[in-house]
């Protein structure tokens, strides 16, 4: 779209000049030949930029200035004038013009001024709108769902995120965390602040310490430069801990003590820094359980876990699914709304299915369809283990509690051995494949084996 430009000067010649000029460049054009008449067109019609002298008989430039920020402050505003001072030039830039020149001027700096003005205007606005985008996208509404889990969820959010407590997200994967978490960031005083999210769980041991808090130059071999961690970054805002269960003992002790301390230092650094970031973390795991496992600290859990969130699973919340998938057909698609978007047989599978991936699976299904080309999501179009249900059982067949009882931890012990091995045969021994064979992280698989004495090669 061709930018408006309004040219504001007493005298044709110029007014002209300036008009011929721009319209060269490819911006539509208006004259006004005074202040008054400027406010009169400003009145009816929008402007991207007003170019006005500053020297005009009645109302002049200066309050033209003034009056065009006041209505319209998004306006660019560039003020030319034959009698340059220090001082008008102090003021107009004070009342928000976007530069100053004198006559005569270059046309080449005309131009310049002109394009980086105009720039600039769609650069702020562009950030507006991607930051009131931002704020709906994850507000309640970036939550899709009114089942009472969900509506329970939504309560939580809104009483937890004006407060500084530290936040804990549970739930299956797929469940959504991370859009609560942001939620929770975009409803809170914070919300102008950054919010910077991590999975803890695919950063290396080795280099999670310096992603977090950062290091100096030198502190370990290829550290060229000082380089800020995650927690700078997100000063002021919030530090979304994705996976907090993955991170290892050592570096959960100085995890502790920046929550306590409210201060850090760098790898390699001697001086401490300030740490005004608010926690939110998130685990698909037992932390529970993992602090009676030792894998985890009972004082950071605690102090993680002020307030705690459970995202319920998609099987809990089958009464959603309609809006998910309404909601995830129009972002993948460009439906306008009318008609269905899905038939009665395949909506009835999808109720039945168990999304053992939860939220997420049901997105990338919808995405499948559409990418399909399917007009109307339709049993054909589903995935075939969706489409012959397929499903996982909860439990392996033939399990059943015995009359005299059973030792079910010592059940579940030989059960888990029994899959580590078989998940060990088939990949041939490579750990890392058995791990995502399992689905679970690298960092787990390994502590499950040195936790029944199998670490050994």
């Amino acid at each position: 779209m061709r930018a408006r430009i309004l040219v504001v000067d007493d005298e044709l010649s110029m007014r002209e000049f300036l008009a011929i000029l721009l319209d060269g460049e490819g911006y539509l054009v208006d004259q006004a030949e005074s202040a008054e008449d400027a406010l009169s067109r400003i009145g009816g019609q929008s402007y991207e930029m007003v170019i006005s002298d500053v020297s005009m008989p009645g109302l002049g430039g200066i309050e033209l200035l003034s009056r065009i920020k006041s209505q319209c402050p998004d306006t660019a505003v560039l003020m030319i004038t034959a009698f340059t001072t220090a001082e008008q030039a102090v003021e107009a830039m004070k009342l928000g013009a976007y530069d100053y020149i004198g006559k005569p001027f270059k046309v080449e700096e005309v131009k310049v001024l002109v394009r980086k003005a105009l720039e600039k205007r769609r650069l702020v606005q562009e950030n507006i709108r991607l930051k009131a985008e931002v704020q709906e996208r994850f507000s309640f509404s970036g939550l899709i769902g009114k089942s009472k889990q969900m509506r329970e969820v939504y309560d939580l959010i809104a009483k937890v995120a004006d407060s500084t407590a530290n936040v804990l997200i549970t739930g299956e994967s797929g469940t959504g965390k991370e859009l609560a978490a942001r939620a929770i960031h975009y409803n809170s005083p914070r919300k102008d602040a950054p919010f910077v999210a991590v999975n803890c769980g695919a950063i290396p041991e080795t280099l999670i310490e310096s992603e977090l808090f950062g290091h100096t130059k030198g502190a370990f071999t290829g550290a060229i430069a000082d380089r800020p961690g995650l927690f700078e970054q997100a000063e002021g805002g919030t530090l979304f801990l994705d996976e907090i269960g993955e991170v290892p003992l050592l570096l959960q002790a100085k995890l502790l003590r920046v929550l306590q301390e409210r201060e850090f230092r760098r790898v390699g650094g001697a001086v401490s820094l300030k740490a005004d970031v608010r926690i939110v973390a998130a685990s698909n795991r037992n932390l529970e359980e993992q602090v009676r496992e030792g894998s985890f600290r009972e004082d950071l859990f605690y102090r993680l876990n002020v307030v705690q969130i459970r995202m319920p699973s998609l099987k809990e919340r089958s009464e959603d699914i309609p809006a998910l998938v309404e909601h995830f057909y129009k972002k993948y698609s460009l439906w306008s709304g009318s008609g269905d978007i899905i038939t009665p047989d395949a909506m009835r599978v999808l109720y039945n299915y168990p999304f053992p991936g939860n939220v997420r699976e049901l997105e990338n299904l919808v995405e499948r369809c559409v990418v399909l080309g399917s007009r109307v999501i339709a049993l054909d179009c589903l995935p075939p283990a969706v489409r012959e249900q397929r499903a996982v059982s909860s439990a392996p067949d033939g399990i059943g509690i015995p009359e005299e009882g059973m030792d079910l931890q010592a059940y579940l012990d030989n059960l888990e051995q029994k899959l580590l091995v078989q998940a060990l045969d088939q990949c041939g021994g490579v750990k890392k494949r058995a791990a995502a064979l399992l689905g679970m992280t690298f960092r787990s698989f390994r502590y499950r084996l040195a936790k029944f004495g199998m670490d050994e090669d």
